[in-house]
């Protein structure tokens, strides 16, 4: 990382730069999508992101940048990072970065960290006015962007299923992708008694009933439930408790939720 950034300040020394996130597990390309659509939105139009979570380096994943409706940029290998961000905010347009013309100088027999040779120098050159976003190269089809298949949150009869993107991992709870609009929509109201059922893969890894209530501790500790969390997505968790360790629940795009 700290490679990177000098690489972005060789550039121009003025170009403020900040962190999302260190945190990702290693080749977590799911989470990293994730993230990346979590914090975005909150930020100004016009900044530009540098998403490197990439375990097929130096192959033919298509390193690019994206521009989004919302003004945003992010440049980062087309490998699933994207699709979430995509969902969100929307897709503008996408260029290829041309490497012969966007790379820095000298590391043209490096092949392993394309996130200080190629994403970084790009994106600071962006930053910094040297090219302007027709000069990444080549403009590419809006379906080229790769995405990762996940349990889009919906209503499926008397049933609302979602996906389990990320956990919050200091306390355990187990977060999903359905929003309180849905869950409001479904009729369920707070005080209701909830079947959850939590899936991988398909396969039943919990299945369990619990009351829909505000906070923790609304149930006796060391007891579930179902809440909205602070991103306004349905939520389990035990009070005073690890929702995740007791059940061994972990999350991406394989993980699933069923609640009725």
């Amino acid at each position: 990382m700290s490679a990177m950034k000098g690489v972005a300040h060789d550039v121009d020394p003025g170009i403020p730069l900040y962190d999302l996130t260190h945190e990702i597990p290693a080749y977590n390309i799911w989470e990293a999508a994730y993230r990346l659509n979590q914090t975005a939105p909150y930020w100004p139009k016009g900044t530009i992101f540098v998403s490197v979570v990439d375990p097929g380096v130096g192959t033919a994943r298509r390193p690019v940048v994206l521009k989004t409706r919302s003004g945003h940029y992010v440049v980062s290998p087309d490998n699933g990072t994207l699709g979430l961000i995509v969902e969100t905010l929307g897709l503008e347009e996408i260029r290829l970065i041309d490497t012969l013309e966007n790379r820095r100088q000298g590391s043209a027999g490096s092949h392993t960290f394309h996130g200080r040779d190629i994403f970084a120098f790009t994106a600071a050159r962006l930053a910094a006015g040297e090219i302007g976003y027709e000069k990444v190269g080549p403009l590419l089809e809006k379906q080229a962007v790769e995405e990762i298949v996940y349990q889009k949150a919906a209503i499926a009869g008397n049933s609302i299923k979602g996906n389990i993107p990320v956990l919050d991992i200091q306390y355990g709870n187990v977060w999903s992708n359905i929003p309180d609009s849905l869950v409001a929509k479904s009729g369920i109201a707070h005080g209701d008694s909830l079947d959850v059922i939590i899936l991988h893969k398909s396969n039943p890894i919990f299945t369990g009933r619990m009351p829909f209530v505000r906070t923790f501790g609304d149930v006796p500790e060391g007891r579930p439930l179902g809440y909205i969390n602070s991103l306004g997505n349905f939520s389990v968790a035990i009070n005073m408790g690890n929702f995740a360790d007791s059940f061994k629940v972990a999350s991406g795009a394989e993980w699933s939720i069923m609640v009725k």
